[in-house]
């Protein structure tokens, strides 16, 4: 029989396993179902398991990678910016429009990411195995309508 000692100690090594797997931490229960399904990626040498699989990450080398790959390039979406801090945050894809978008230096990318506690949801490739320029924000702390 398992004692009630026995089964906190069980859930608290689950919880510090999810913990580590997910990186999310306290801010698991604001993150979107896809964000906590999705595999969370700590270091640039962690990949995909399979084409169009879900990733996720907080890790700056990660994402600057990521979107120098795609030649992409940190971008807020002008006039919307708060208290001198960039805005909505975005990529501006070579090609893909971005008239409304603003280049930014990474480190004004990463200050308000860091600040909200934002996740970088994306994929490598798409299913088909062509890369995928497929990114969104998760933020724990948004208030849902």
């Amino acid at each position: 029989m398992t004692s009630k000692r026995d089964k906190e100690r069980g859930e608290r090594r689950g919880a510090e396993s999810r913990e580590r797997d997910t990186g999310a931490g306290d801010d698991e229960e604001g993150l979107s179902t896809s964000t906590r399904r999705a595999k969370w990626i700590h270091s640039v040498d962690e990949h995909e398991d399979r084409p169009g699989q879900t990733l996720a990450t907080r890790n700056h080398d990660v994402i600057c990678r990521w979107a120098e790959e795609r030649r992409a390039n940190p971008a807020t979406v002008s006039s919307t910016e708060h208290g001198g801090r960039a805005g909505v945050l975005r990529f501006d894809f070579p090609g893909f429009g971005g008239e409304n978008l603003e280049e930014i230096e990474w480190e004004e990318w990463f200050k308000p990411f860091d600040e909200r506690r934002l996740v970088f949801l994306y994929q490598e490739h798409k299913a088909s195995g062509e890369p995928s320029n497929f990114f969104r924000l998760d933020n724990p702390n948004r208030e849902d309508a």
